[in-house]
């Protein structure tokens, strides 16, 4: 056994310096840690993975199925189906109000690829990229597997998690090639509205070559009005990879369809970059995806009508909680309260809960639901929650998690 384990041990180490760069996705893990438990016959309430519990909406199912009676089953152009992307450009259009042509979009395996193409695509070695944290786990990852280097600011609790134009001026140096902004925020659910994204526009295009990478695959899930785009402010465009696609609005996580919307070079850079590794995307997906953007929005509405409901009953149930402090989401399905005043407290065996990573894992074994501590999203004072649930499911979370924390000493 010892010789097994220290020859795991040395091949380990012969995996390549990039790879042994990155942490292992923490979200991901706490599911399937959640997973394993469940296999096991415990009754596990999975908050952990940000996904939606809807089903595809049928119509969107029947043009898959169309797409391949049609005989969509060959590999598609590597930026997608030229259909898709003048569909993608007309939502810009309607929605946003962006001008962009189909060869200024190009279509990916979920917005996750997206982004890592716009990463790879436009960061160096040794180049910086600003990240407002809380951030989303996989972003400064990504940034290391390109080289490159995180640079964090901090945007807590008490400034409603959204970085100020202040903060990101004195972050910038000559070393700054990009910013990451994802608003409606995961893990946060904070939205930045207009008057905030013109302020940060503003330092952005004082600073030449300087891009901003702006996470939009919450867009649709919105409580508060419409969305706002950083790419709208005049001269914003020509520096701004818009990311998007149909996982969240649409309830298609898995069919993987993201997009990037961007200058022409940065779709053609990162065309190259797809054509090598992954080429297009499921073919299949992409026609459903298409008439996801080109048929009725109603389902679009009547999902975030529901996430809406959900955020205000985890919201009234989590200030019912002694010790958690709750921000209102104003987007996305998260829920990130404070929950340092539990740190240095024992569990009922006596063992300390030393930050959130701890509690999460405590709330998991002893209450049986699944959380991601803060640790992972870069703010180590919250832990996430996400409430892309049933609302039975929501009440009997937050009841196990009052109790849970209650027992703590």
């Amino acid at each position: 056994m010892h010789t097994t384990n220290k020859a795991k041990c040395n091949n380990m180490a012969q995996l390549s310096d990039r790879l042994q760069r990155l942490a292992p996705s923490a979200t991901l893990a706490m599911s399937q840690k959640s997973s394993e438990m469940k296999a096991q016959g415990i009754d596990v309430i999975n908050m952990s993975v940000g996904e939606p519990d809807f089903n595809t909406p049928d119509h969107i199912k029947q043009a898959a199925k169309m797409a391949i009676d049609e005989n969509y089953s060959r590999y598609s152009p590597v930026p997608g189906y030229p259909d898709l992307r003048q569909a993608i450009a007309r939502k810009l259009e309607r929605e946003n109000h962006l001008h962009y042509q189909p060869s200024e979009i190009l279509v990916s395996n979920g917005a996750k690829q997206s982004v890592c193409n716009a990463v790879m695509a436009l960061v160096n070695d040794g180049e910086e990229v600003i990240i407002p944290t809380p951030y989303w786990v996989s972003y400064p990852q990504m940034v290391l597997l390109a080289g490159g280097k995180p640079v964090f600011v901090e945007a807590g609790f008490e400034q409603n998690f959204k970085m100020t134009a202040a903060q990101l001026e004195a972050a910038i140096t000559p070393k700054t090639r990009m910013i990451i902004l994802c608003s409606p925020s995961n893990p946060t659910g904070s939205v930045y509205n207009r008057e905030e994204l013109k302020a940060l526009a503003d330092v952005i295009l004082k600073h030449e070559d300087l891009f901003v990478l702006a996470d939009e695959i919450y867009e649709h899930i919105n409580y508060i009005g419409k969305h706002e785009s950083i790419a709208q402010f005049e001269g914003m465009k020509e520096r701004s990879i818009i990311v998007n696609g149909v996982s969240k609005a649409y309830a298609m996580t898995g069919w993987r369809i993201g997009y990037i919307a961007a200058p022409e070079w940065i779709v053609k850079g990162c065309n190259k970059l797809q054509g090598q590794y992954t080429s297009g995307p499921c073919s299949v997906s992409q026609k459903a995806a298409e008439f996801a953007y080109t048929s009725s929005q109603q389902c679009v509405e009547d999902m975030r009508q529901a996430f809406e409901r959900r955020r205000n009953l985890i919201v009234k149930l989590a200030k019912d909680i002694p010790g958690l402090e709750v921000n209102v989401p104003e987007g996305a399905f998260y829920l990130f309260p404070k929950c340092s005043s539990f740190y240095g407290k024992k569990t009922p065996d006596g063992k300390v809960i030393e930050n959130s990573t701890d509690l999460a894992m405590y709330l998991l074994e002893q209450g049986h639901v699944a959380t991601v501590g803060g640790d992972a999203f870069g703010d180590p004072q919250c832990f996430r929650m996400s409430y892309a649930t049933s609302d039975e499911n929501i009440v009997e979370a937050m009841r196990r998690i009052k109790e849970t924390l209650a027992e703590l000493r």
